[in-house]
C-alpha cells in the first residue's frame, strides 16, 4: 500500500492534466482550422483583386492602342513607315508585356482583346497601302483616323464587354 501512496501525488496530477491538455488540444485544432479558413478567404479576394486589376491593364491596353492616341505618339519629323514601324513595336512590346493577364481574363475577352490589336496594327498598313506612300504624316495621320472611325468601332465593343464581365465578377 505505501508504494501505491508514493504515486498517488502524480495520479492525481495527471487526473487534473488530462482535461486541461484535451481542451488545450481542441483550442489549438480549432484555431489552425479558422486560421486556414482566413488564408482561403484571403486568397480569393486576392484571386478577385487580380482579376479585377487585370480587366483594369487590359482595358488601359486598349484605350492606348486606339487610333486617336497612337497618333499622338513619336516625333511628327518622322516618314510614314517609320511611325507605322514605331506603332507596331510600341503595340506589341506594351501587349507582350501584358500578356500574363490572360491568366484573370474570360477566354472571350482575350481573343477580343487580341482581335482588336491585331485589328488596329492592320488598319495601320491598309492605310499605308491605301495611300501608296504619297502621303506625309500629318495626312496618313488623318486618314488612319477616318479609316477607324468609318469601320466599326471594335476596341470600345471590347471594351464594353470587359466592364459587363468585371461587374460580374464584383
Amino acid at each position: 500500500m505505501t508504494s501505491f501512496s508514493g504515486y498517488l501525488p502524480y495520479a492525481f496530477a495527471l487526473i487534473i492534466a488530462i482535461p486541461f491538455l484535451v481542451l488545450l488540444r481542441q483550442f489549438v485544432f480549432t484555431y489552425i482550422r479558422l486560421k486556414e479558413q482566413e488564408i482561403k478567404l484571403l486568397s480569393v479576394k486576392s484571386n478577385s483583386g487580380n482579376k479585377s486589376q487585370s480587366y483594369e491593364r487590359m482595358i488601359l491596353f486598349l484605350e492606348r492602342i486606339k487610333p486617336s492616341n497612337l497618333i499622338q505618339r513619336f516625333d511628327k519629323e518622322l516618314a510614314v513607315h517609320e511611325f507605322i514601324f514605331l506603332t507596331e513595336k510600341s503595340v506589341n512590346e506594351e501587349f507582350e508585356y501584358n500578356s500574363s493577364q490572360q491568366l484573370y481574363i474570360s477566354k472571350n475577352s482575350w481573343n477580343n482583346i487580341v482581335d482588336s490589336k491585331n485589328a488596329v496594327l492592320s488598319l495601320l498598313h491598309k492605310t499605308y497601302e491605301e495611300i501608296n506612300g504619297n502621303a506625309d504624316l500629318d495626312e496618313f495621320k488623318t486618314i488612319f483616323i477616318m479609316n477607324y472611325m468609318n469601320g466599326d468601332d471594335y476596341i470600345s465593343a471590347t471594351i464594353d464587354d470587359m466592364r459587363k464581365e468585371i461587374l460580374i465578377i464584383a
